[in-house]
């Protein structure tokens, strides 16, 4: 890549974090305009835009975040078992980024309160919430994310714990039922615990991508990497439009979630490649990238859901997920960045 381009694709990143950042609203350690698990991923979408930058100017959010947002869920527990997740990941991700072990001590916290979801119905896996019977993709793919990311963090006894929930999770989960026959993966099960046939949301073909491809690693197991792979060509076929632009299926009205679905899968694309490389990750990351900045892209700097455009303030989960699919762009031309 071009220097120049290069720096006009960081440029995007900075010019866009900065719009978020502008959105953040330091007594609720939240980001106004969208939700709680929203604002977990505004938290990982401003690390991976630290990153791109080599920036300290989010640093203050972080923190400011960690102790503020508790107000409203005290060590980030709530009823959600993906919420949960998504702020285990958020946490890893600034432990990752600057190093402060009570962000890795909260992770763990969250996923030991994660662990009591798990439950032999269905031979396995957690709940998706702690008073609803229902098992569903989201859920299952943080917490092997969650596990994984915590087992290559530590060592000795806790990295042999986190290790074994990930394999028992990553078992269950390819065993199923929810990876249909076209290699991509529905909303959940039903009470029969068969595949619901629910939507294939692009979010749960991206949470797993990161959990396999970092099992695969720490087991020295290519299966995991292997289905991670056939995962993400299963995208590249059956979730792009003529022009290789990713959609969901509910656009342009996807509410205050699925706004932001497309972000998470790119985010998760990039682990992928760097564990695997293929030109064809690389590809999409640069079309959705190049079409939502040129067609999606408001005057002030806000983002349709619809990354085809036309411009369009589809509200902040969708300018968080835009984030992801910049910084993404740039990222996975880097060195490995964990």
């Amino acid at each position: 890549m071009k220097r120049s381009q290069t720096a006009d694709r960081s440029q995007h990143v900075h010019a866009t974090a900065r719009v978020l950042a502008e959105t953040y609203d330091e007594n609720t350690g939240l980001f106004r305009g969208t939700g709680w698990w929203n604002s977990a991923n505004g938290i990982s979408a401003l690390v991976e835009a630290a990153r791109v930058l080599h920036a300290t100017e989010f640093d203050a959010i972080f923190q400011t975040t960690f102790s503020a947002a508790q107000h409203q869920a005290p060590g980030f527990r709530n009823e959600f078992y993906d919420d949960e997740g998504w702020w285990a990941l958020a946490w890893l991700d600034v432990y990752d980024l600057r190093g402060d072990r009570r962000n890795l001590e909260m992770s763990k916290s969250i996923f030991d309160d994660m662990t009591t979801g798990w439950s032999d119905t269905c031979g396995g896996g957690i709940w998706w919430k702690k008073n609803v019977r229902y098992k569903n993709a989201i859920a299952n793919e943080l917490f092997l994310s969650v596990a994984v990311r915590l087992a290559a963090a530590t060592s000795g006894q806790d990295r042999a714990r986190y290790l074994d929930w990930a394999q028992k999770e990553e078992r269950w989960f390819v065993n199923s039922g929810m990876i249909n026959d076209q290699g991509l993966i529905n909303d959940g099960l039903d009470s029969a615990c068969h595949n619901n046939h629910a939507t294939t949301w692009t979010y749960n073909q991206g949470v797993v991508l990161s959990g396999l491809s970092g099992l695969s690693k720490l087991t020295h197991d290519p299966a995991p990497l292997q289905l991670a792979d056939h995962i993400a060509a299963a995208v590249g076929r059956q979730l792009v439009d003529a022009h290789g632009v990713l959609h969901d299926p509910c656009e342009p009205n996807c509410g205050g979630d699925g706004i932001q679905f497309k972000g998470i899968l790119v985010r998760n694309l990039v682990t992928l490649q760097q564990a695997h490389p293929s030109p064809e990750i690389v590809t999409l990351l640069d079309q959705n990238a190049e079409s939502l900045w040129r067609n999606a892209r408001t005057e002030n700097g806000h983002f349709s859901v619809n990354w085809a455009g036309p411009p369009q303030d589809s509200g902040t989960g969708s300018l968080i997920s835009a984030l992801d699919a910049l910084a993404s762009q740039v990222l996975v031309e880097q060195p490995k960045r964990r």
